[in-house]
């Protein structure tokens, strides 16, 4: 008797083998979710999600990273004008204090109010300088400053006591002081000023880095704009709400925040160029006539001896000159100029012409009537020439401060605010693309 035949399905396990039916891989199993039409609407779901929140988040960070960087350039463009103020004080009071020892005596009250003035003012700017300061060891060094003012405070008065009883030894005092000045106060506070002005630069520089996150806003905008195509295509209708809103918050946060990036870079640009430089180089010319100032009474008060302060006020003149130069092409303010006023650079020369008298005097033997023109009260003297400069070179100083610091701060405040705009604007996308492609999910449910 013949056995019948049994077929075997290749596809099928052999009997008796107990074996289940093939476990299914997981990539094959997305490959088949992509196959078909939910599947690939749940990925341009994924996809449409997730550019929103790309373009919130890049958003923020380019916008709050690019705040930070301009408040930390305000800030530490207000401590150098600060330090270099403090230097100015410094020097003034030296000058002051150095003109009216050429009187002998009893020295002017008014040159008296004035030294006093400025030696009180650089006092109480170390303590607040060295408070704010941010670099390391700055705190330190200002608070070495302190203790060397003091210093200098002593020795300035006893130089007063002996030149009002006559003494020589006076004009020893007043030179141990001035040396005590620039050997250590001044570098240290030069020193304090070069470290700040590198932050400032680098804080400058930090402030353009955020515009690399403006390349993620674009592919967020890309990336949604794709998603609608497809969508469009695929179902042959135009409209889809949800991601029609969630396309015009994406573009107004784009915008936005595109906008006040880019803005804050030109701000930090022009400001660096323009009102910051302006002011450091006036605020260190005036730092320079005031030490020329000083070098001047030097001069007379070594009666013949005094050719290295002459060779060092002539120095400092010179650079003076230049660095007004360089105020004048970061385009200094003209607030309180105009048609006739002479700017700090012609009062300086009007100063020096001044200085020039005085020196003609000096050295043809006429050292009584040098000291005189260089002490004079009077409104066409050295002093008041000096003064006029000076008072010019301080208000253009305010002025040009003032402007780059609310310049920084309005960017970072525009910065901040394009910030969550961004990221409040990604967020709502984000629900509104969720919202408009579950509609078409369900038609397939």
């Amino acid at each position: 008797m013949t056995a019948p035949l049994t077929t075997t399905n290749p596809g099928s396990p052999a009997p008796g083998t107990g074996a289940g039916p093939a476990p299914t891989i997981p990539g094959s199993r997305f490959a088949a979710g992509l196959a078909t039409t939910p599947g690939r609407l749940a990925l341009a779901t994924t996809v449409a999600v997730v550019a929103c929140l790309l373009l919130g988040v890049t958003g923020f960070l380019a916008g709050n990273g690019q705040s930070a960087a301009l408040r930390d350039a305000q800030r530490d463009a207000a401590q150098l004008v600060g330090t270099q103020e403090l230097r100015n004080d410094l020097v003034s009071a030296d000058a002051t204090a150095t003109n009216a020892f050429l009187v002998g005596g009893l020295e002017p009250a008014e040159a008296r109010d004035r030294y006093e003035t400025s030696l009180s003012e650089a006092a109480q700017a170390v303590p607040s300088l060295a408070a704010t300061a941010r670099g390391d060891g700055e705190a330190a060094d200002l608070a070495a400053v302190s203790d060397s003012v003091q210093r200098y405070a002593g020795l300035v008065e006893s130089a007063r006591a002996n030149n009002r009883q006559g003494f020589p030894v006076g004009a020893a005092y007043l030179d141990q002081a001035s040396s005590a000045l620039r050997d250590e106060v001044l570098p240290t506070i030069d020193e304090v000023a070069v470290s700040t002005s590198q932050r400032v630069d680098a804080d400058m520089g930090s402030v353009s880095l955020a515009q690399a996150l403006l390349l993620f806003v674009l592919l967020s905008l890309v990336a949604l704009g794709a998603v609608q195509l497809w969508l469009a295509r695929r179902t042959h209708r135009v409209l889809n709400t949800g991601l029609a809103a969630a396309s015009a918050a994406l573009l107004v946060g784009g915008v936005v925040v595109t906008a006040a990036v880019l803005g804050g870079n030109g701000v930090a640009r022009s400001v660096a160029s323009g009102p910051y430089a302006a002011t450091v180089a006036t605020s260190e010319a005036l730092s320079l006539a005031t030490d020329a100032k000083s070098m001047e009474s030097f001069t007379l008060i070594k009666r013949g001896s005094g050719g290295e302060f002459e060779e060092s006020y002539q120095t400092s003149v010179a650079a003076a000159r230049d660095l007004l130069g360089e105020a004048e092409d970061a385009t200094l303010s003209t607030e309180g100029g105009g048609a006739g006023v002479p700017g700090p650079a012609e009062l300086l020369d009007e100063w020096d012409a001044k200085h020039a008298e005085i020196r003609a005097l000096d050295d043809g033997n006429d050292w009584d009537a040098a000291v005189q023109a260089a002490t004079s009260p009077a409104d066409d003297s050295a002093g008041a020439a000096f003064a006029a400069f000076s008072d010019r070179a301080q208000a253009e100083v305010e002025t040009t401060s003032k402007d780059a610091v609310d310049r920084l701060g309005s960017a970072a405040t525009t910065a901040q605010v394009a910030a969550w705009i961004a990221l409040v604007l990604g967020v709502a996308g984000a629900v509104a693309a969720a919202a408009g492609m579950n509609v078409r999910l369900k038609e397939y449910r």
